[in-house]
């Protein structure tokens, strides 16, 4: 991709040492995620730059060909069958193109870490279990794995050593909750290091995950 997508950027300290590419779920945009920054304890890390990409418009079937931001397309409200192939993986390469940026810059692939709501969960993961060098970490809210019958062969070697937080709420109505401890359990299966938590809520982010994320940030950050 010549051009990298829209995006909101926040530094939280000049010359940041971290970076955290964010991406928003469907229908929403970069913005959404915005306030975490603030709503985040990460004190005593190094300076963080937070990027908020804005995917592509794009009809989606599920909303009846309504045109809006999204990673890729819907069918259906079961998710996983006849998924959007070529729009996945057209978006990993979106967030490829991020991660590349960030360690021109000077960010070592070591110190990004990728994380996202819901479609920006599913991306995620199908971007960050691919990519051939270890991340600081996967954050993996609301959200599932997207074309998990490839991903065993299609992870990379280093996938296994980076760290993922996994979050879901057991009465979320868009992504149930077993869809999210099938992908839980599929990651656990292939070895991949996974601190799990689970929430009374719908789908959406409830107070005690920001500050378990908080923790966890500090943890592979620190």
């Amino acid at each position: 991709m010549s051009e990298l997508l829209e995006h909101v950027t926040i530094d939280t300290a000049d010359n940041p040492e971290i970076s955290v590419i964010w991406l928003h779920g469907l229908g929403a945009d970069g913005n959404d995620f915005v306030p975490i920054v603030r709503e985040l304890d990460l004190s005593g890390l190094p300076g963080i730059r937070f990027i908020f990409p804005h995917a592509r418009r794009i009809p989606v079937t599920v909303n009846g060909g309504y045109v809006m931001r999204a990673w890729y397309d819907i069918t259906g409200a079961e998710l996983v069958r006849r998924e959007d192939e070529n729009g996945l993986r057209a978006s990993q390469l979106e967030v490829e193109a991020f991660i590349a940026r960030e360690k021109a810059r000077g960010v070592p692939a070591s110190r990004i870490v990728l994380a996202g709501f819901s479609q920006g969960c599913a991306m995620t993961i199908q971007a960050g279990l691919r990519h051939p060098e270890k991340l600081a970490g996967l954050l993996c809210l609301s959200g599932y794995v997207p074309l998990s019958a490839k991903l065993p062969t299609e992870r990379s070697d280093v996938a296994l050593t980076t760290p993922i937080f996994m979050a879901h709420g057991r009465h979320d109505n868009v992504v149930p909750f077993n869809r999210a401890e099938m992908s839980r359990d599929l990651l656990v299966s292939m070895g991949c290091q996974v601190e799990w938590h689970e929430y009374a809520m719908q789908h959406t982010v409830c107070l005690e995950e920001v500050q378990a994320m908080s923790a966890w940030l500090k943890k592979v950050l620190g």
